[in-house]
């Protein structure tokens, strides 16, 4: 009888001290993946507004080179191209190609295919405007030709923002310019 009650003492405390060892084990793991998902969630969101920030600057870059070569492109149809709007147009394809680079990191491949056009059309008009400008266009190449490839880069540049905006979940990403 005594070792009886022993074993039975004996299984009653091994039970509660095992209860309470089995308790904490699923608090800690509770607790862990509370934290791996909220690290997740901070991980999202932290790249949206990485996106984002990415996105309104190379929206706003690829805008100014285009307009630089806008004004370029008039500049070039007045007499005299001032050196101050050559740097102008310098300093905007420079700041694009920083936010391009930036972006060729961030975007996912629909955005950053849509981006890679405009960089294209960009990089090709500020060619074709600076062969115009030294006087050695290459055939069919005028200032009327530029300036519809410019008013091209504009719809580019609408579709790439559309695309941005589909990607932060942005609703009803327009494509106007």
């Amino acid at each position: 009888m005594e070792i009886g009650a022993m074993v039975i003492g004996v299984v009653g405390v091994a039970g509660t001290l095992g209860a309470a060892l089995l308790t904490q084990r699923g608090t800690e793991r509770a607790k862990r993946r509370e934290i791996e998902l909220l690290r997740g969630q901070e991980e999202v969101r932290e790249s949206q507004v990485l996106r984002r920030t990415c996105y309104i600057d190379l929206n706003r870059d690829a805008r100014q080179f285009t307009t630089a070569l806008n004004r370029h492109l008039h500049a070039m149809q007045e007499p005299g191209v001032g050196g101050a709007d050559s740097d102008v147009l310098e300093a905007a394809k420079d700041a694009h190609r920083d936010r391009y680079s930036q972006a060729q990191m961030i975007a996912p491949d629909e955005v950053l295919a849509r981006a890679r056009l405009v960089n294209r059309a960009l990089y090709q008009l500020y060619g074709q405007v600076k062969r115009l400008e030294r006087g050695a266009p290459e055939p069919g190449e005028t200032i009327q030709t530029a300036v519809r490839a410019k008013d091209d880069v504009w719809e580019l540049i609408a579709e790439m923002r559309a695309a941005m905006r589909q990607d932060l979940g942005v609703a009803g990403g327009s494509v106007s310019a």
